[in-house]
């Protein structure tokens, strides 16, 4: 998918930008900009698109992203029925791999910093400690000013460099292309399947959606993101049924076709496929990871 430029609000005084967010939604548009992006989860469930990856997210969840990987959320259809009881919150840290000056990071003490800045060009899971460490020192920066504020992110650049909890999420190739007509699109693609995914939808019916024909539709979603699209829409139904497994509030076989599959079978293969794991196996390891 191609995504917006977004210009990240910093201001002249200060080096990074930090802020606590409490909103209705997170945004929905798929962006990119220079800055590395450390987002904690706080409240908020839904699934995310980080480069070329489609996955869950819900509270709790921590990531560092890196420069110029699009990148965007999606809440549960829930939080867009005008409940004004259901937020999502989150802290969300940007700043510029400069930020600290250019020679910080060529000094030899500070090796790990340029190494962890590249791996989160993939963009990064923060788990374990080190997720409970980061999360402790950002609500710290939300208050900090002056040298507090520098001592901090450099805490945080610490910890990220030295641990070994941080799991990758997009492949090395994952890109962007620029093109407005384009971008808009896979902007109509991309809402338009969230929005039906639990009914069929036929090659048809989404190619007229990007006026093209089917054969040249095809071919553009390939290209374009390097998958099928009955690829992308399968991953998009099998990350809701991980979420409505883990809720443990419906039968495997009726999530099956809430979640848009036709057969329990096919579900099956498809969910297996794409997790590596059944839905069962799927349910026990989440469920073991939460009581660690």
């Amino acid at each position: 998918m191609k995504p917006h430029f977004h210009k990240v609000p910093i201001q002249p005084q200060s080096s990074y930008s930090i802020r606590h967010d409490i909103l209705p939604t997170f945004g929905t548009i798929w962006h990119y900009h220079p800055e590395i992006e450390l987002h904690y989860t706080i409240r908020g469930e839904g699934v995310r698109f980080i480069g070329d990856t489609i996955h869950n997210f819900s509270a709790g969840e921590m990531l560092l992203i890196g420069e110029n990987l699009p990148h965007t959320w999606r809440c549960k259809e829930e939080y867009f029925q005008g409940n004004k009881d259901l937020k999502v919150e989150a802290i969300v840290l940007h700043f510029l791999p400069e930020c600290l000056g250019r020679d910080l990071l060529r000094l030899p003490e500070a090796y790990l910093i340029p190494k962890l800045l590249e791996k989160a060009k993939r963009g990064l899971v923060v788990e374990g400690k080190a997720k409970r460490k980061v999360a402790n020192l950002m609500y710290a920066a939300t208050e900090a000013t002056n040298l507090d504020r520098l001592i901090i992110l450099l805490s945080i650049l610490k910890i990220l460099a030295e641990t070994d909890e941080l799991e990758n999420i997009a492949t090395p190739h994952a890109s962007f292309q620029k093109d407005k007509s384009e971008m808009a699109r896979l902007d109509k693609i991309y809402s338009y399947t969230l929005a039906n995914y639990k009914k069929d939808i036929s090659l048809k019916e989404i190619a007229a959606m990007a006026n093209l024909s089917i054969t040249s539709f095809c071919r553009y979603f390939k290209l374009t993101t390097n998958k099928t699209y009955f690829d992308f829409l399968t991953e998009i139904r099998i990350n809701h049924a991980c979420r409505a497994l883990v809720e443990d509030k419906l039968a495997t076989e009726v999530i099956c076709f809430e979640c848009g599959f036709n057969n329990v079978s096919n579900f099956y293969r498809h969910f297996k496929k794409v997790t590596k794991l059944t839905p069962k196996d799927y349910k026990k390891k989440y469920l073991s990871r939460n009581l660690v």
